[in-house]
Formats: C-alpha cells, sequence, structure tokens
C-alpha cells in the first residue's frame, strides 16, 4: 500500500475515512490491525478485498494493482453468512462452483474439513452447528479456491470469550499448516497480540497507520504461556496506550 486513501460521499457531506496509508506485507507474514471504531479498518480489508476502490495511492498485491475481487485472496467476515438451504460441504465448495471450471490448485474439501475438524459435520446444515463451527466453515470456504491471501474481517468478535480462544488456537493452527499471508482486523488486543507477526495501529479516522509492532514471540503459542511472556505485557501496555490515547481501549 503506498498512500492509500478513500472517501465517502454521505448526505451530510464527505467524509475520509482513509489517508495517506502505507503498509508492506511480506508473502505468509501474519499482520492484525487494530485500531478505533470507524478509522477506516474495514474500508481497508475491503478495498485490499477488490470490494471497493482505491481512489489515491497504489494498492497492489504481489506486483499488481487490486482493481477488483481475485481467486487469490479469500475473505471472512464477521458472521459466517453460510447459506442455510446447504451442508456445509455445500458451503465450502460454493466458490469452486460460482467460479465455473476447478482450477489448479484448489483445496480438496475433505482436507480442509479434517484441518479444521468438522470432517464429521459435512452433511450437517448450518443451523445445526456452534458459532465457532460455523466460522470454521467460513474459513475452509474462504480457502477452497487455495488464495495466497486471506482476510479476516472481526472473525470472532460475536463469540463468547472462551470460544474465541479455542477459534484463536485454530486459527494459529491452520495457518502454521498452510503458510498463508493473513490480515487481521480486530478489537482485540490480545488476540492481536497471540496471532500476529506483526501488529499495525491505526489512528482515529481518517484512518493513518499510528505504529507497526513486531511480535517477538516464538511460535506455537498458547494463551496460558504469552500471558506471562514480557514481550507481551510490554506490546500489550504499547498498544493500549495509543488506543487509549484516541479515546478507546479493549
Amino acid at each position: 500500500m503506498r498512500a492509500a486513501a478513500k472517501t465517502y460521499e454521505t448526505q451530510t457531506g464527505a467524509v475520509r475515512a482513509l489517508d495517506g496509508v502505507d503498509l508492506d506485507i511480506a508473502d505468509g507474514e501474519f499482520v492484525s490491525i487494530v485500531g478505533p471504531s470507524g478509522c477506516g479498518k474495514s474500508t481497508l480489508l475491503r478495498m485490499l478485498a477488490g470490494l471497493d476502490d482505491c481512489e489515491e495511492g497504489e494498492l497492489t498485491l504481489e506486483g499488481r494493482r487490486i482493481d477488483g475481487p481475485s481467486r487469490d485472496v479469500g475473505v471472512v467476515f464477521q458472521a459466517a453468512n453460510l447459506l442455510p438451504w446447504l451442508t456445509v460441504r455445500q458451503n465450502v465448495e460454493l466458490p469452486t462452483r460460482v467460479g465455473g471450471k476447478h482450477a489448479p490448485g484448489e483445496v480438496r474439501v475433505d482436507d480442509l474439513l479434517q484441518m479444521t475438524g468438522l470432517a464429521d459435520f459435512g452433511a450437517r446444515y448450518p443451523y445445526e452447528l456452534s458459532g465457532g463451527m460455523q466460522q470454521r466453515a467460513g474459513i475452509c470456504r474462504a480457502l477452497v479456491r487455495n488464495p495466497r491471501t486471506l482476510l479476516m474481517d472481526e472473525p470472532f468478535g460475536a463469540l463468547d470469550a472462551l470460544t474465541r480462544e479455542r477459534m484463536n488456537m485454530e486459527l494459529q493452527r491452520i495457518w502454521q499448516a498452510n503458510g498463508k499471508t493473513v490480515i487481521l482486523i480486530t478489537h482485540s488486543i490480545s488476540e492481536a497480540i497471540f496471532l500476529a507477526d506483526r501488529v499495525v495501529v491505526m489512528s482515529a479516522r481518517p484512518g493513518r497507520v499510528l505504529c507497526d509492532l513486531k511480535v517477538d514471540i516464538p511460535r506455537p503459542r498458547g494463551f496460558d504461556t504469552i500471558i506471562s511472556h514480557p514481550e507481551y505485557a510490554r506490546l500489550a501496555r504499547e498498544i493500549r496506550g495509543l488506543l487509549n490515547a484516541q479515546g478507546e481501549i479493549e
């Protein structure tokens, strides 16, 4: 991203959502983005997904300008958005059906269901799954076309604390198994640090990058061990201080 910016027109006038965002993310890196509500985090993610245009600056993926949705990018939103009349397997397969012919490198659905602990639930319908299981199915669906990059917009925000921790552990395991580039939007400081190689802190609207912090904590990480790690405490204090200065803490 180079000087990426976005302005929305509203009934009361123009709203500058993002302004001059510069950010580089390496292949296979896990980056968390935190910031005050309304700072443009989700707007940035939609731009990276090709669902919203970049009005100013430059947005590229592997050297190619992002000008629309790409099979190289998978997206997971806060709600799993599974189709209720389809089984878990059918929901996961859906992108391959909508996209037409199967492309080389697509992941076998059985492998994804096995990887996420849903192998025995492929024939179930969404209403038969817990919230965490629905989100795992949503992650499977985002991965089925084997994208190089996975974008996640507060995917565990609606889950209770314990389920959220379990899903964080699950996501860490999935990421370590497949080596995708992951960009996670979250309001949780602990989640951001636990999962990421780097935590990017954004300013209040218009969103800019305030700080880009490296998470130097060995993997695999566990919640019981990470909270006693001095680097975790240091990062949490720094991020909390930045957000608190803008009127928002976790």
